[in-house]
């Protein structure tokens, strides 16, 4: 099983180039999507654009993902803890020594791959398009 999470707030991409390399890492992949309490102690006040609802299921919808779960913790370390995945999957804005989760994936004896294509996608420079184009 191959795991992978994030906010998924206006799905681009970015998002699917790496769920689908994730999804490649393993036969199943589970996706975790941070709910909105947490996307907001992350993002800021005015995020998430989209309910968690929404946004699970919009990554539920692609070909690619088998499971979605909505989390509210900081990070998905308990989650990793119930599951044990043999491959937590991050994107390239990530280094294999800077995953926060890596020793609790190392403890189980899962591994870490960085996955996706370089971070030149965002939610925040899709938002900032936006405002441009409407001012």
């Amino acid at each position: 099983m191959a795991f992978a999470n994030g906010c998924f707030d206006l799905l681009h991409v970015g998002h699917t180039r790496y769920l689908e390399a994730a999804a490649a890492e393993a036969d199943v992949l589970v996706v975790a999507v941070n709910d909105d309490d947490s996307v907001r102690g992350l993002k800021g006040e005015g995020r998430p654009i989209l309910p968690g609802a929404h946004r699970a299921r919009l990554v539920a919808a692609l070909r690619c993902v088998d499971y979605v779960v909505l989390f509210p913790e900081p990070t998905v370390g308990p989650l990793l803890e119930a599951l044990h995945p043999d491959v937590h999957c991050k994107g390239t804005d990530y280094t294999l020594d800077s995953v926060p989760e890596r020793d609790i994936v190392k403890a189980y004896g899962g591994r870490v791959a960085i996955v996706g294509d370089p971070k030149d996608h965002s939610t925040r420079d899709l938002l900032g398009r936006i405002a441009s184009a409407h001012a």
